[in-house]
């Protein structure tokens, strides 16, 4: 079936990423999925909140932390989750071309927020904030890290999404794929908004 086709109104059932039983599950499954997420993201937060003052011998999250880069990080990821919201639209409209669209700038925000959070960390090490210069640093590195993977794996699946859509194009098949990487998106957005208030804004205020 071609991309054109899929552009036409009622081609598909409202809300297909359900409209099949493989479908519904596959949802539920990633529902489930991100709850263990969760759980996984809030033993690292509590690890980082435990030991975000240890710092012996080294710089501080004070002397560190630009929050004019972080703002620019945090907005460009907020503006990935609006795009990502456009697509779940254009995905319920049937509009497979906008679909893909938005989602390819959702791609391309997601790797601008990568570079910028590959040079901050870049920044910090010259600055001496090195993986094990601390219990600090070593709780931030994998806090922030493990986030950022998240990005990048959400970045990859995404684009091969995109690819497998110009070959498949828009079905009650490929669609729950599109939705769940929308709701993956939208995760890691909210976590984002977690680790700039906990790691960012409580480290430049201060204990």
């Amino acid at each position: 079936m071609s991309a054109a086709h899929h552009e036409v109104g009622g081609a598909l059932p409202p809300h297909a990423e359900t409209a099949t039983l493989e479908g519904k599950n596959k949802v539920l499954g990633f529902w489930l999925f991100l709850g263990g997420e969760c759980v996984l993201f809030g033993s690292l937060f509590a690890s980082y909140i435990a030991l975000r003052n240890q710092v012996p011998d080294g710089p501080t999250a004070q002397h560190l932390f630009s929050l004019d880069l972080v703002g620019i990080s945090t907005f460009i990821l907020l503006t990935s989750s609006l795009t990502s919201v456009f697509a779940t639209m254009a995905l319920h409209r049937n509009q497979f071309q906008k679909l893909q669209a938005w989602m390819a700038v959702t791609v391309l925000l997601g790797l601008a927020f990568l570079g910028l959070e590959i040079y901050e960390f870049v920044h910090y090490v010259n600055e001496g904030h090195t993986f094990t210069k601390s219990a600090f640093a070593t709780s931030f590195y994998t806090l922030v890290g493990f986030h950022g993977a998240h990005v990048a794996f959400g970045v990859l699946w995404i684009s091969l999404l995109i690819i497998n859509g110009f070959k498949k194009g828009l079905t009650v098949v490929t669609a729950p794929k599109y939705y769940v990487a929308g709701l993956y998106w939208h995760f890691i957005d909210v976590i984002w908004v977690f680790i700039f208030t906990v790691v960012y804004l409580m480290g430049k205020v201060g204990p």
